[in-house]
């Protein structure tokens, strides 16, 4: 690799609030906050909205699109198509 053209690449830390979920990991992002880590180290820390802990395919709260009832519906609404 040449030197000096690509980023820096240091632990991080990723929160996500909604959840009460963290995870530590390698990334070129960076944060001025900080937060101490589980093994003792100080690590900056990038929080998200969103994670494997609140999303909701990933929990298990997804919801279940009918979409039979909804072309359905179009039918009766608009017609049945051509006659």
């Amino acid at each position: 690799m040449k030197s000096g053209i690509h980023p820096a690449y240091h632990p991080v830390v990723f929160r996500d609030r909604a959840g009460d979920f963290a995870f530590l990991t390698r990334s070129t992002l960076t944060s001025e906050r900080t937060v101490e880590w589980e093994d003792g180290n100080t690590y900056p820390v990038i929080d998200v909205e969103i994670s494997s802990a609140s999303h909701p395919f990933y929990t298990g709260s997804q919801r279940v699109v009918d979409t039979a009832g909804r072309v359905e519906r179009f039918q009766r609404r608009y017609g049945g198509g051509k006659k």
